[in-house]
């Protein structure tokens, strides 16, 4: 991890911890799963938004307007729009894309559910997703959500990572292995 990496994420981090106390303590933990799933949607949308975030062009009243004007329009709550209008006073809006991260697992943590990231050949079938869930429930104990990606460089196989666990039985990394001892045999 960069350094900038680990400092952005250090501050999302006491920003995420401060959000969720105050969600958890005025019992609207639903409304900020409702806002966090809202802002990932909007980033993910909207290229002006990401450039609204990182963009040091925009003067710190621009960014307060603006995302003011955004937490109006997407109906967040007080302490969520609260939140967001504290990060644009101190100019640390870049950091919503990791506090979203800190947050959501949070909030996952708080169901009693862990996040598994996937990464396939192809795109898992239902049947599958459900039982790869089912097999890893069963190991770590925990409701378990699927994140998967589909990244066809590893051929064939599953790439599972489960907090700090990984588990990767693809193709791609038996062939890079199997490559390694034959150099070593040579």
């Amino acid at each position: 991890m960069s350094e900038t990496a680990g400092i952005s994420t250090g501050i999302a981090t006491r920003y995420a911890t401060a959000v969720f106390d105050l969600a958890k303590d005025g019992k609207a933990i639903k409304a900020l799963e409702s806002d966090v799933a809202s802002l990932e949607a909007a980033m993910a949308e909207s290229a002006d938004l990401r450039t609204l975030l990182t963009s040091p062009l925009y003067s710190r009243e621009q960014q307060s307007g603006a995302i003011a004007a955004i937490a109006k329009k997407m109906k967040l709550s007080d302490t969520t729009s609260n939140v967001l209008a504290l990060l644009a006073s101190k100019r640390r809006l870049f950091v919503l894309p990791q506090l979203i991260v800190v947050l959501q697992d949070m909030l996952a943590e708080e169901r009693g559910e862990v996040t598994a990231e996937v990464t396939t050949a192809k795109a898992l079938t239902k049947a599958q997703a459900e039982k790869l869930a089912k097999t890893l429930k069963a190991q770590v104990g925990k409701s378990i959500t699927i994140k998967e990606t589909v990244d066809e460089s590893i051929i064939g196989g599953l790439i599972v990572k489960v907090g700090s666990k990984m588990i990767d039985t693809s193709i791609a990394s038996k062939l890079n292995a199997l490559q390694s001892k034959m150099k070593e045999v040579g």
